[in-house]
């Protein structure tokens, strides 16, 4: 069935069960629904299916709406705003279920399984004596008794035929009577199963396209004899492709690296960075672009590009990503997201530089280009990467040496010499890394610039990887700079 978005509003859903976090498989089909009604000025359902009581983890449904709402995935309806089809948790809808499964018995199409458990074990060991598959429906009985909501209902499938359907990533797909067999409706403890339950309340919702997972496709003949029976049209199903492991050998799992969607945020990456990157996870915009704003994902998204092979996770790919959406954020923003990281590291705290804002700004620049995430600069800053910027360095002496061969009183007649230049350069000197430069350069040219701005860069990081003297000087001040090469010069002694 194909469906013209320009003769009926398009209403999407997502529709998770409350059985733990949310990952990335998860919340990019949510994305992909979203998309599609968003461009198509449709409605976005968020749902929540718990009829499985035995595997609802408590606080799944918060964790839910918080993952989403973190991203800016927005619902138009949904168990926390309502809306004209509440409620929008499946518990709470016990009665729509009896309804629509009253009206299949009243067709002939449900009936009440009178097995006991034991019973049906015993068809499966006949079937697998005989080696064929166990099928409940060469078992229905010719005469079952009238269903009280006590035992199971199952569904009676109307005819046993080769369904065929479209689907709009795959193209037109069909499956044999093989596929068909009486199944559950409604539990003996009341509760509907998926395959009855999403049926109803698609229908109720009004969804026009159902977005979801290869996992579901060998169950999709369950769904067309439902909606047979009941006499309403399917909706448009689309479905997408697996998200892969780094590898690229199997489908993602915990083991894999399949992570809680939350945990990007405490890790800091951006929402925009992270729905970029969700997108681009099976669709294909047709073109060499990678950038792409919320609004420019809504403009171009069409399930018409999302791809059928799996799409590989790449943390490198993620990364890169979320630099770029970064550099897209104003420089005033930046700084102040990488103030309020600093000031929060508890390395720093108290440290008396953060509260010097000429420093603290000129340090900035060195640490965007450092990041690929905020949660990055906890990791420059805890992990001493950057911790010579607020406190002296500590460094074994024989660091200061040029390759391990300078002798000392080569290494301090040089320290010597910068630190006099420094003390009696002017304020403007101290205005950039250039200017610094050209105060020192031509003296490490003649001497050697390994013997002179090796040291000189030790002693003011107390590491062999930092950035240049020059840009050191400059960030530190003349005072300590001048400071931390008469500590060198000392330890030399």
């Amino acid at each position: 069935m194909h469906t013209n978005p320009g003769t009926k509003k398009i209403v999407t859903r997502f529709a998770p069960s409350p059985t733990g976090f949310m990952h990335v498989g998860g919340v990019r089909t949510a994305l992909y629904a979203w998309l599609t009604a968003r461009k198509h000025d449709g409605t976005f359902i968020l749902r929540i299916e718990d009829t499985d009581k035995e595997r609802e983890v408590e606080g799944s449904i918060e964790h839910i709406i918080a993952s989403l709402s973190w991203l800016g995935i927005t619902w138009d309806e949904g168990p926390d705003i309502g809306g004209p089809h509440a409620s929008y948790i499946q518990s709470e809808r016990l009665h729509l279920y009896r309804m629509y499964a009253e009206k299949l018995i009243e067709k002939g199409f449900a009936y009440a399984d009178p097995y006991s458990e034991a019973e049906l074990e015993n068809f499966r060991l006949k079937a697998d004596m005989e080696k064929r598959p166990f099928l409940y429906r060469d078992y229905r009985p010719d005469n079952p008794p009238l269903w009280d909501g006590t035992t199971p209902l199952r569904f009676k499938v109307p005819e046993l035929k080769r369904y065929e359907w479209h689907d709009e990533v795959w193209g037109d797909l069909s499956a044999g009577p093989e596929a068909l067999d009486d199944f559950i409706l409604i539990k003996s403890d009341g509760y509907p199963t998926y395959n009855f339950a999403h049926i109803v309340d698609d229908i109720e919702m009004g969804i026009t396209h159902v977005l979801r997972g290869q996992e579901f496709i060998s169950s999709t003949p369950k769904f067309l004899s439902i909606y047979e029976a009941l006499g309403i049209q399917h909706p448009v199903y689309a479905t997408l492709p697996p998200i892969m492991a780094p590898d690229g050998k199997k489908k993602l799992g915990k083991r894999d690296g399949a992570k809680d969607i939350l945990e990007y945020r405490a890790e800091g990456y951006t929402p925009d960075a992270m729905i970029n990157f969700l997108a681009l996870l099976g669709w294909n915009p047709g073109d060499d672009r990678e950038i792409f704003s919320r609004d420019d994902l809504i403009n171009n998204f069409s399930l018409e590009k999302v791809q059928r092979s799996g799409a590989q996770l790449s943390d490198d790919k993620l990364n890169w990503l979320n630099k770029e959406h970064l550099k897209l954020m104003s420089e005033n923003v930046r700084n102040e997201e990488i103030y309020s990281r600093l000031i929060q590291n508890p390395t720093l705290a108290g440290n008396n530089k953060l509260d010097d804002k000429p420093f603290i700004s000129k340090l900035y620049p060195i640490i965007f280009d450092r990041i690929s995430t905020w949660g990055d600069i906890d990791k420059l800053v805890s992990g001493g990467e950057l911790s010579y910027f607020f406190d002296a360095p500590q460094y074994d002496v024989t660091m200061l040496s040029w390759k391990g061969e300078s002798p000392k009183e080569e290494i301090k007649k040089h320290l010597t010499w910068v630190c006099e230049a420094l003390q009696s350069g002017q304020s403007d000197v101290f205005q950039s890394p250039e200017s610094v430069k050209s105060l020192l350069f031509d003296y490490a040219t003649e001497n050697g610039r390994g013997q002179v701005l090796w040291p000189t860069r030790v002693a003011l990081s107390g590491r062999d990887k930092s950035p240049d003297p020059f840009t050191l000087i400059y960030i530190l001040g003349k005072d300590e700079s001048v400071e931390r090469l008469h500590t060198a010069i000392g330890l030399l002694a």
